[in-house]
């Protein structure tokens, strides 16, 4: 993972985020959002949803032998380390990290399982057992709106964080690069 090199105009940056990782990423978001926008229940948003399923399954897999960054390993913080980072956070004095805070590692982990719970009622609703069930339908419907917090702080958190650190994590994402810096912390030296 050698560093670009720095120009006059920008610093050097580093891989962090693999194509793997990204690729699920923006799949996810783009799913949820299609979805939450036809939430009829019709085959499309079915599908959608099972596509979404089989990519959360794909990244657990990934998170254990993926690149780096990508694996749980890099980036779970133990509760310790998270304690730790809030009280810092809470001060205005968190330290930026090159993979995932340990705050932001928690709410990849939310949403993953959130997916998850998001495709499982739904694919229980279409089931003999469980059709026209209307608790379970709007249990489906409670989690989407639960997620759709959820993201929408996941959001802001990356638009606080990009801003606090000066550094750009949406376009991170598309790229897979941070700005490499001896100012952050990597999970190797957090514990």
């Amino acid at each position: 993972m050698e560093p670009l090199p720095a120009t006059a105009h920008e610093p050097a940056s580093v891989a962090v985020w693999d194509r793997f990782v990204r690729l699920c990423h923006w799949s996810l978001a783009t799913g949820f959002g299609a979805n939450w926008l036809n939430e009829g229940g019709d085959p499309p948003h079915r599908w959608i949803g099972y596509v979404a399923v089989a990519l959360v399954l794909c990244r657990v897999v990934w998170g254990v032998i993926g690149s780096r960054h990508a694996r749980f390993s890099d980036w779970v913080p133990s509760p310790a380390r998270l304690r730790r980072y809030l009280g810092l956070l809470l001060r205005g004095r968190e330290p930026r990290y090159l993979g995932h805070n340990p705050a932001a590692a928690v709410m990849m982990l939310a949403l993953l399982a959130m997916l998850l719970a998001l495709g499982v009622t739904g694919w229980l609703t279409t089931t003999d057992r469980f059709f026209g069930e209307e608790w379970l339908e709007d249990l489906h419907r409670l989690l989407a709106s639960i997620m759709l917090g959820m993201v929408a702080l996941h959001v802001a958190a990356a638009l606080f964080e990009s801003w606090k650190h000066g550094e750009n994590l949406i376009l991170a994402m598309f790229t897979g690069r941070k700005r490499a810096a001896g100012d952050c912390i990597d999970a190797d030296t957090a514990d």
